[in-house]
C-alpha cells in the first residue's frame, strides 16, 4: 500500500526557514514512524536528521509530533496523511531539537536526591503524612475546624448509618509511577500552560520534584520549590498523562499530591482557593446561592418519587446555571425519562481535591454516598463533577453507576419532535470530559441529531480553555490566556454558537470570547441545544 506523509526539513546552514516535503511510502505492516524516517532516507536518498536508539519505547529518544500530537516515532503506526514536526524545542535540524534549556534547569533546581543522613531513621517528612492519615481517620465524621451540627451543614445526620470511609494516603510508594518517566520530555512540548506562564516550570519538573518531595530521605525543601515553580498553575487538563508513552498523567500523580503536601504544610493553597473550602463548609457548595437552587425550585412541584436514575446537578448548576437543570428536566421529559433530583445533595469535592485541601472530603463523600446509595444511575451535569463521581469516589469507598448526560441521552434521543434550528455550531471538549472521563464521540453524535444544525470542528477542539484546576480563581490571567486561544479558535469556523458540557469552561469561555469582541457568539450546555430543538 502507498500512502503520503509530510516531513519537516530545516537546515539552518543552507535553509531560510522551515518548510515540509512530500514523500510516498510503501507502507508494511506494522510499519511506524521510525521506519518511515528510515524508509525516506534510504529510497529518496535524503539525509532527514531525527533521533532514536532502543527503538522499544524505553528510551525516549525518538520523541516528535506526528499531526501535532506528541508521539514516540518507535511507537506510533506511520498512517496516510501524517504530517511529521519536531517538539516544540528550538531546532538543531530537521526532526532534532535543542533540550539543553531543560537540561540546564534539571541542574539549576537540583534535581537529585539531597540525602545526607538518611540511615538514621524517618524523616519529618514521613511522620507527617503518617500523622495526617491518621488525623484525617479520627475525624472522619465531622469537619476540620467545627464539628458542630448547628453549624455544620456537612455533618452526618443523628439517623444516618456512620459507616467509614477509606481515607486514600499519599506515601513514597505511591509515588512510584512518577519514577518511571524515561525523559522524553513530550510532556514539556504539549503542556498548554508552558506557553502562557513563564513562572510554571511544567509536568517534567514537577514530577522530579514529587519524586524527591515524597522521598523520606530527600533533605531539599522541595514544597517550598514546587510552588516557586507554578505548582498552583496547572489547570489539571491531563494532556500529560494523555501524550506521556509511561501514561503519567503528571497532575493527579504529582501536582495534586504536591498540592496536598502543601496544604499539611500550611504552605498552600492561594487566598481565592481557601475561600472556596470555606464556602464549602458553610454552605455544602463551592459557591453562594444568587438566587433559588434549581434543586429547591424544581423540588417545589416534583417530589421525589424515587425513581431509579437521579440527577446530580454539581454546584454550578445548582446556583447559577439553573437553566442548565430545566433545560434537563424538559429534554428527559421529551424523551419520556422520569428523573429524581436528590434534596440534601453537595459539591462532589472537585475544587477541594484539584487544590490539595483534602480534609473535608470525606465529610462530602459520605453526604452524597447516603443520598444517591438507592439509585441504579447517577447522571452528571458537568464534566469536573463526572470525573470525581467516577475516578476520585471510588477511592474513598464510594462506587457508583456515573453517567455523564451525553452518555445517557445519545441513544434515547426522539428526533421526530425536534424543530430545525438552522445554526452553525463548533463543540469544545472539556478536559475532565475528554480525559478525565473518555468521552468525545457521543456529544458530536447528539450534535449531529439535532435537525437544522451545521456542527464544524475548531482546529483544537481538546485544547484547554483555562477553567481547571483552581486556576481560573486563583491564577485568573493564566485562565484569561488560554481562553483567547480558544476564542481565536472558534472565530475562525464562523459558527454562532459553542457547544460543551462544563459549566466552568462555558463560563470561561463566554469571558474569552466577550473580550476578543466575539459577543455575538454564545456558549451553551448542549441540554440547552437540546430544549431549543424541542421547541
Amino acid at each position: 500500500m502507498i500512502i503520503e506523509i509530510k516531513v519537516f526539513k530545516f537546515d539552518k546552514q543552507k535553509d531560510k526557514k522551515p518548510y515540509f516535503k512530500s514523500f510516498s511510502i510503501e507502507k508494511r505492516k506494522k510499519m511506524n514512524i521510525l521506519d518511515a524516517l528510515n524508509y525516506i532516507n534510504h529510497n529518496y536518498n535524503e539525509n532527514i536528521s531525527f533521533r532514536s536508539s532502543c527503538r522499544s519505547g524505553q528510551c525516549g529518544s525518538c520523541s516528535l509530533k506526528v499531526n501535532d500530537e506528541v508521539a514516540l516515532a518507535c511507537k506510533r503506526e506511520v498512517k496516510n496523511g501524517d504530517v511529521i514536526s519536531p517538539l516544540d524545542f528550538p531546532v538543531i535540524k530537521d526532526l532534532i531539537v535543542d533540550k539543553s534549556e531543560v537540561d540546564d534547569k534539571v541542574a539549576i533546581m537540583k534535581l537529585f536526591l539531597e540525602d545526607d543522613d538518611y540511615l538514621k531513621g524517618s524523616s519529618e517528612k514521613e511522620e507527617l503524612s503518617k500523622k495526617e492519615d491518621r488525623r484525617l481517620n479520627k475525624e472522619k465524621n465531622s469537619l476540620v475546624g467545627d464539628d458542630s451540627k448547628e453549624n455544620n451543614p456537612l455533618v452526618n445526620d443523628d439517623n444516618e448509618e456512620n459507616s467509614p470511609l477509606v481515607i486514600p494516603s499519599i506515601d513514597c510508594e505511591n509515588t512510584r509511577k512518577v519514577r518511571s518517566c524515561i525523559e522524553c520530555y513530550s510532556c514539556l512540548s504539549a503542556c498548554p500552560i508552558i506557553k502562557e506562564s513563564s513562572d510554571f516550570a511544567g509536568p517534567y519538573f514537577m514530577r522530579y520534584i514529587s519524586k524527591f518531595d515524597f522521598d523520606p530521605r530527600d533533605k531539599g525543601n522541595r514544597t517550598v520549590e514546587s510552588i516557586k515553580n507554578g505548582l498552583y498553575n496547572c489547570t489539571s487538563c491531563g494532556k500529560c498523562g494523555q501524550i506521556c508513552p509511561k501514561n503519567i498523567n503528571s497532575f493527579s500523580d504529582a501536582i495534586e499530591k504536591l498540592r496536598g503536601l502543601a496544604y499539611k504544610k500550611d504552605l498552600g493553597p492561594l487566598d481565592a482557593h481557601k475561600a472556596i473550602k470555606a464556602t464549602v463548609m458553610k454552605t455544602g457548595r463551592s459557591i453562594e446561592p444568587l438566587d433559588e437552587s434549581f434543586i429547591n425550585e424544581v423540588n417545589k412541584d416534583n417530589k421525589n418519587s424515587k425513581n431509579k436514575i437521579a440527577i446530580f446537578t454539581g454546584c454550578m448548576v445548582d446556583y447559577r446555571l439553573q437553566n442548565v437543570g430545566f433545560a434537563l428536566m424538559d429534554v428527559l421529559k421529551e424523551n419520556g425519562i422520569e428523573a429524581d433530583v436528590p434534596d440534601g445533595q453537595v459539591c462532589c469535592g472537585s475544587p477541594l481535591l484539584r487544590t490539595g485541601q483534602t480534609d473535608i472530603v470525606p465529610d462530602l463523600v459520605r453526604r452524597n454516598k447516603r443520598i444517591f446509595s438507592d439509585y441504579d444511575t447517577i447522571i452528571t451535569l458537568c464534566a469536573g463533577c463526572g470525573a470525581t463521581l467516577k475516578n476520585d469516589y471510588p477511592k474513598y469507598g464510594a462506587d457508583f453507576n456515573v453517567l455523564d448526560i451525553s452518555e445517557f441521552l445519545v441513544d434515547k434521543l426522539n428526533t421526530d419532535n425536534m424543530k430545525s434550528l438552522d445554526m452553525m455550531v463548533t463543540y469544545h471538549d472539556p478536559c475532565h470530559l475528554i480525559r478525565g472521563q473518555g468521552i468525545s464521540k457521543q456529544p458530536r453524535d447528539i450534535l449531529n441529531k439535532i435537525k437544522g444544525v451545521e456542527f464544524v470542528e475548531m482546529d483544537e477542539p481538546d485544547k484547554c480553555c483555562g477553567a481547571g484546576g483552581g486556576v481560573k480563581a486563583g491564577k485568573p490571567e493564566i485562565a484569561e490566556a488560554l481562553a483567547k486561544r480558544k476564542a481565536d479558535m472558534i472565530k475562525k469556523t464562523d459558527a454562532d454558537t459553542v457547544v460543551t458540557i462544563c459549566p466552568f469552561c462555558q463560563y470561561n469561555i463566554q469571558d474569552g470570547l466577550n473580550k476578543e469582541g466575539l459577543e455575538h457568539i454564545k456558549v451553551m450546555n448542549i441540554l440547552e441545544l437540546l430544549k431549543k430543538s424541542y421547541g
